[in-house]
This record gives C-alpha cells, structure tokens and sequence, in this order.
C-alpha cells in the first residue's frame, strides 16, 4: 500500500501515571512488543511511537512515560516534559487509569490533558482485579464529574477485555489525512535503541527492587559478521554498590541478563547474535542533563 492509499490518519497519545498498563497496551494493539514492560513503574522512560495500519486507516499511537508529580532529578523532567510534549499535538488522547484507585499523580496527569482541545478517552484499566464490581458504575459517575470525556472503557488489558471495541472506535475517530509511514513499519525507533531498551528490561525484571532507577543502556557497537550480529553494550550505574549488584556473584547475574536479552535481540533483528554486556560506575548521570543528553535523552530539549 502506497501513502497516497491512506484516507485516515491521526496520532493517538497514551497518556496516564506509571505503571498503570500503556505500554502493554501498546504492545497488544501492534501485535508485537515495541515498548518494555516491567511491574516497576516509570519503566518507560522515552516517547515511542507505535505505527498501526489497517485498510486505509493509520493511527500513530504515542506510548509515553509515566505523569508523576515528584520531579527531584533530572531525568524524571525528562519524562514529565516527554510525557506532555505529547498531548500537545495529537489527535486523540487515550487517558488511562488503574480500577477504582485515583490518585494525585492521576489528578495531576488530568490537569495536563485538560490544556490539549482534543478528544479524550477515558481507559479505566484492570478490572478483572476490581473484587466488587458494583463499585465500578458509581466511580465511573465520579470520574466523570473530573472531565466531559468522549467516552469511557472499562478494559483489561491483560485480559484483552473491551480492547477491540477500543481499537475501533480509535480508528472510526481519526480524521481525513494521508499516511505518515509505510504501512509495514511499526515504530519510529532504531534498531539500536531498540536493543538498549531490550536490556534495560531484562535488568529492571531480574533486580526487581534490588536497584533503583539510576540504570542506563548503551549500545556502543553494532558488527555484522556473515550471519552473526555482534554488539558491545555498556550498563551505566551510579554506585559501585550497584555493579556489584548487577555483575552478581561471579558474574551469574549479568549472564543471565545477556542470555534473555540475547534472546529478544535476536527476534528483533532476526539473526543470531552475539552479546557483550560491560558495568560502568558513572556517578550522578540520572541528574545531570549533559550526561542525559549523552545518552540520548535530549529529545525534548529547551
């Protein structure tokens, strides 16, 4: 399909607290896992676009990290201004929220959506967890005093409850306009960053509370040899307390983490690979804007 066959295209921002299920919800719209996921909030940490085509329609969904009130370093006004970047210029926004719980980040992400003159679809998600479903209607009542929502869908994503009725109402909502991308691609993002966040994943799951967010990827060299992809890849902590902890006792931890990020690599970039994991002590990068700009956080800018 050429662009010029797209009658329909729109960008479509997942916008809501940490951990609340965008990026998993990402994920399950493409068909293919574009955004890491871990059960440890702010996992995303970039705006990511995520590029589905169907027919003549293509919503250009925008997965974004987690609103959060507390902002006391560098990169989490990274993620804030990433996040709110994105309501700026959409065409719908996808508002989610967890169950019956509702928080002062969620009032605080709401009061960003409300600046944007879009329309806003509330995702109440994860209500198979709700034990006693006839609180459900009575907090849909409340939230809906908040904000004139276009529509709201109580969802599971883990379930897959209510999320075709989702997807379709998304794509009948977009407006008149020919397509951006290829209706083959999937996402923005590199096949380099692609694999970074791959292990970043695969540290957050192993470590779970062991370490806190001062963890950086990056790819410092990509080689294809005949049929072999080689990559050196360097994981940035803050304290040596830290490396000791991702090395892990002779080194057992670090070899796991290269063995399940080896295995996503792969899938992505469909050959074997080869991959050299290295620990580097960096002190302070999660709040120093030069060395989050070295990293690649510099969308955004001034």
């Amino acid at each position: 399909m050429e662009l010029s066959s797209i009658s329909h295209c729109g960008y479509v921002a997942i916008v809501g607290r940490p951990n609340v299920g965008k990026s998993t919800l990402l994920n399950y719209i493409l068909g293919q896992k574009i955004s890491i996921t871990s059960r440890k909030p702010q996992t995303t940490r970039h705006r990511i676009l995520g590029i589905k085509t169907e027919g003549s329609r293509q919503a250009i969904y925008v997965d974004t990290p987690g609103l959060h009130k507390n902002i006391p370093r560098a990169i989490n006004r990274y993620m804030n201004q990433a996040a709110t970047s994105a309501v700026k210029d959409v065409d719908m926004i996808l508002f989610m929220v967890e169950g019956l719980t509702w928080t002062d980040d969620d009032d605080w992400a709401l009061e960003k959506i409300k600046k944007s003159r879009c329309p806003v679809y509330l995702l109440i998600n994860k209500i198979d967890r709700i034990q006693q479903k006839d609180k459900l209607l009575p907090h849909i009542d409340a939230l809906k005093e908040k904000f004139p929502f276009t529509e709201i869908f109580p969802i599971s994503v883990l379930q897959k409850s209510n999320l075709d009725a989702l997807e379709q109402c998304v794509l009948a909502s977009l407006p008149e306009g020919h397509g951006y991308f290829p209706e083959d691609q999937v996402t923005d993002k590199t096949e380099r960053f692609m694999m970074a966040e791959i292990i970043r994943e695969k540290i957050m799951r192993q470590l779970g509370e062991e370490i806190p967010y001062e963890i950086a990827v990056e790819i410092e060299g990509v080689k294809i040899d005949k049929e072999i992809c080689f990559i050196n890849a360097l994981i940035l902590v803050e304290r040596a307390g830290q490396k000791a902890i991702v090395i892990g006792k002779k080194g057992s931890r670090l070899k796991l983490i290269g063995q399940e990020s080896r295995k996503d690599i792969e899938k992505l970039v469909d050959q074997k690979v080869m991959l050299n994991l290295w620990v580097k002590v960096k002190g302070g990068w999660s709040d120093d804007e030069r060395a989050l700009k070295s990293l690649g956080y510099d969308e955004f800018g001034d």
